[in-house]
């Protein structure tokens, strides 16, 4: 040893001393200020010194709460943007007023033990009013005009424009810029890229014409405007119309004549079109302000919703992971003053007075904490949405205002953070302050409640993960993410029994490995199982959070590719973006070399359903296929039944879609197409692969039938086994003018209209609570690194050197991550094994470079919590006293 016992012996006396000195003069300021005072002041008193004296250990607990407050109110300022959110006002922002469909449909159940509840989604195919609507609305009084406008699509040049009527341009007003009006049915006027008297060739509903330009329009390029009557036989439907846009007479109000169309609708008894659920009212809808944009850009409404969804639901992950975070670093804050506490009550310091000066403390750091991200909160909020846009997740047309009475709703947040940091402080402090002096002066072991508790938590995860495996869809996730909760607080409780397990398996490793630095790491390991499990807490925190976000996804998604290749068995895909011509598909089968053809769209449908009896109401993506020859083109995987028999009136089901909905080839499933409209389909078949091609196998006509705007469209082929493959895609060329062949097309693979929306917000999210969670790994290793500087100094003054020290302090280092991280990963597979089992029939699935990436920044966060923090201990040749040793 380089120093006597005596010397350390001397050294350990003049600090203790010191320290005594110290906490005697404070417990005489603190008597005289009772007497003089009274207890307020000594409240008051103790909260100043302890913040001057404890400012490192608090600067953690500073940056834990900023972050809070950061994160808190940048997903409130989502919130409340997204709240104020509603579709762009383009096309008819010179109306008064739009009469339109209900764009809404509903589902009313009642719930157990409840009164009835009623569950809407937004519906993203249009929903028309019947033509006669326009003769009741021309009549009300103090209107101008009624303008009918029908909206279809125009294929032009193999790309798809919108078609509308010349006299509905004057409801946004676009006005012309060159030529005239069209008079005739064979002519158009176009928003540019056409000069005054070409002849262009349009497709609208696999119909070729020609047609001549005669006038050229403002407004956007990607449109062609008609003469009324020609529009309204394009439309294909002459007894209905797309929107009604009204402009009112001088002097008379939006309000007042909206009250009047309602009104003069209501007494005609004018409902939307289509047969609507029982219990779906379908009253045609007179929209007014921002609401104008609504019957424009239908998917805005339906994504604002689920966005809301999302953003609420992210934001109480949040405040959780707050409240665990935040309570860990304050305990850990005020668990290195332990003894000091200790010595104030023996001194005569009660319990309220100690619970008051903590109080103040955390207040006085949670206040410019709090302030701080608030502040911070806006540019991270624009960085959001700077995001969003860049991705391209927001429908086209969604605006999310942002006015700049919006910019203080951070400071809401801000208080419930210092809430939070107020809760996690008196948490904290009522241990301590409620033991009786001589037992504050020592630290004693976990008790049995903590254990119990702790056991009961992990008991209900496993539970809750058992429950996943028995539902579907939102309802097994939502069962997964409250499993991974609750075993990660259970796991929190049992943190100085999982740390004393874990060095009975480590222990002898380190003592026979890692020399008197090994021996040293797993005597402390072992004796300071309370403060290992404290550390421990966040380090399973970010490891399955993190593990549960990402993996989850990802089990999905890798399930869903696999299940596309190997339903994909086309060899060519034929498309045109602005629809294939009537009879494509006949044509192409009868190409010599062809052996299938399937003609493939794509659309939504509308579950209604009860899930543990509240009413749901989901909408998913569906494809409408033709039948012949679907195996050799694109296989669903037959489970039971005949996909021969897909036509109108019938449904194909996806496997776990018929367990939960129990349905079988021979009964019936009611679904609600996009346009609102139910109807009771007939199952033909049940198919596997409902990860790559949804849920429900639809007739082709049945689906178009209820959609307003198709998307390209595609026809899979496959060739004959002795077919001659750039002769065939020459042949497929030629059969089907202006379409576009392209070989070996890629898997087709359903994703939700929302799916882009979604993984942004969720990568986000998970990105700022990781990193705020590794900011709490950071801040937890540092407090307690720094609350041991005093027990590194006394293995300095007893012979220790530093080189032993380092390698010691690695050693706990690496013996913490590697804890954290197996454990971390026991209570992520709980749930995501439950969550996989039921959604995809598969194990977890996480890809490799995340599973590294969480490894090393949980290792390198580790290290840099324990290591820098103990340099001050570890100059020197004397803790304390000159230069560091050669």
């Amino acid at each position: 040893m380089s120093v006597s016992w005596r010397a350390a012996r001397a050294g350990l006396r003049s600090r203790a001393a010191t320290k005594e000195r110290a906490v005697t003069r404070e417990a005489r300021a603190l008597e005289r200020v009772k007497t003089e005072r009274g207890r307020a002041h000594v409240t008051k008193l103790l909260a100043s010194r302890a913040a001057r004296t404890h400012r490192k250990a608090w600067a953690a607990v500073f940056a834990a709460l900023a972050l809070t407050s950061l994160l808190l109110g940048s997903f409130v300022l989502a919130l409340a943007s997204t709240g104020l959110g509603h579709a762009r006002v383009e096309r008819y922002a010179a109306a008064d007023l739009v009469v339109t469909g209900d764009q809404e449909t509903r589902f009313t159940a009642k719930p157990w033990g409840s009164d009835p509840q009623t569950a809407r989604a937004g519906l993203t195919e249009r929903v028309r009013v019947p033509a006669g609507a326009l003769g009741v609305v021309r009549k009300v009084p103090g209107v101008r005009a009624a303008v009918a406008d029908d909206v279809f699509q125009v294929g032009r040049a193999g790309r798809a424009v919108t078609g509308r009527a010349w006299d509905a341009a004057r409801l946004a007003p676009y006005e012309l810029r060159d030529g005239r009006a069209p008079r005739g049915a064979g002519e158009v006027v176009v928003g540019g890229g056409a000069g005054i008297g070409e002849r262009v060739t349009l497709r609208v509903a696999g119909a070729d014409a020609a047609y001549t330009v005669v006038g050229a329009a403002d407004g956007p390029d990607a449109a062609v405007y008609f003469e009324a009557a020609e529009a309204r036989r394009l439309a294909g439907h002459p007894d209905t119309l797309d929107v009604i846009g009204v402009i009112a007479e001088s002097g008379v109000g939006t309000g007042e004549l909206s009250s009047r169309v309602r009104h003069a609708l209501d007494a005609a008894e004018i409902h939307s079109v289509g047969r609507r659920a029982d219990g779906d009212s379908a009253e045609v809808q007179v929209e007014t302000g921002d609401g104008r944009g609504g019957p424009e850009f239908l998917a805005a409404a339906p994504a604002r919703k689920g966005m809301l969804e999302l953003l609420a639901s992210v934001a109480a992950t949040v405040v959780l992971i707050a409240l665990l975070v935040v309570s860990s670093t304050v305990v850990q804050a005020l668990r290195q003053r332990a003894h000091e506490i200790g010595l104030l009550r023996a001194v005569g310091a009660t319990p309220r007075q100690l619970r008051g000066a903590v109080g103040r403390e955390v207040g006085r750091v949670a206040a410019r904490a709090a302030l701080l991200g608030a502040v911070a909160a806006i540019p991270a909020y624009a960085g959001l949405r700077g995001l969003l846009g860049a991705r391209g997740a927001l429908p086209p047309g969604l605006e999310l205002p942002f006015p700049p009475w919006l910019w203080p709703a951070p400071l809401v947040t801000a208080g419930i953070t210092v809430l939070i940091a107020r809760a996690a402080a008196w948490i904290a402090g009522a241990r301590a302050a409620k033991l009786r002096p001589a037992e504050a002066l020592r630290e004693s072991a976990p008790g049995t409640p903590r254990r119990v508790a702790g056991l009961v938590l992990l008991g209900l995860g496993t539970s809750s993960a058992g429950t996943a495996v028995l539902q579907s869809g939102q309802a097994a996730a939502m069962a997964a993410g409250a499993a991974a909760v609750t075993m990660v607080i259970g796991c929190a409780l049992l943190g100085p029994w999982i740390a004393t397990g874990a060095m009975r398996i480590l222990g002898a490793p380190l003592r026979r490995f890692g020399g008197p630095g090994g021996r040293l790491a797993a005597a402390n390991c072992t004796a300071a199982a309370t403060r290992l499990g404290a550390a421990l807490t966040p380090i399973i925190l970010v490891t399955a959070f993190t593990a549960v976000q990402l993996s989850g996804g990802a089990t999905l998604t890798h399930a869903g590719q696999g299940q596309a290749r190997e339903a994909m068995r086309a060899d060519f895909a034929v498309r045109a973006d602005g629809g294939l011509p009537s009879g494509a598909v006949e044509r192409i089968r009868d190409v010599p070399g062809v052996r299938a053809a399937t003609d493939v769209v794509r659309g939504t449908v509308v579950l209604a359903r009860r899930e543990t009896g509240e009413p749901r109401l989901d909408r998913l993506p569906a494809l409408g296929v033709t039948p012949e020859g679907l195996p050799h083109t694109l296989d669903p995987k037959l489970r039971n039944g005949t996909l021969s028999a897909l036509r109108p009136g019938t449904v194909a089901v996806g496997g776990d879609r018929a367990r939960s909905l129990d349905a079988r080839p021979g009964s019936t499933v009611t679904l609600r197409f996009g346009d609102g409209v139910e109807k009771k389909l007939r199952v033909v078949a049940v198919y596997e692969r409902s990860l790559a091609l949804g849920d429900f196998l639809l007739s082709r006509d049945e689906l178009l039938a209820h959609t307003s705007m198709p998307g390209p469209g595609q026809v899979l082929v496959t060739a004959a086994p002795d077919a001659d493959r750039m002769a065939l895609a020459e042949a497929l060329a030629a059969a089907v003018p202006g379409a576009r062949v392209a070989p070996d097309p890629a898997p087709i693979q359903v994703e939700p209209e929302d799916q882009e929306l979604v993984e942004v917000v969720t990568v986000a999210a998970v990105s700022a609570i990781g990193a705020y969670t590794v900011i709490a790994v950071l801040s937890t290793l540092s407090l307690i690194t720094i609350g041991r500087r005093p027990e590194l100094r006394l293995l300095r003054l007893a012979g220790a050197g530093r080189r032993q020290l380092r390698r010691m302090l690695r050693l706990e280092a690496g013996a913490t991550a590697l804890t954290g991280l197996a454990v971390g990963a026991v209570v992520a597979s709980v749930p995501l094994l439950a969550f996989s089992v039921a959604m995809a029939r598969t194990v977890p699935y996480l890809p490799p470079v995340q599973a590294l990436v969480i490894v090393a920044v949980v290792a390198v966060t580790t290290a840099a919590g324990t290591l820098p923090p103990a340099r001050a201990a570890l100059r020197g040749r004397y803790p304390g006293a000159g230069p560091a040793e050669g």
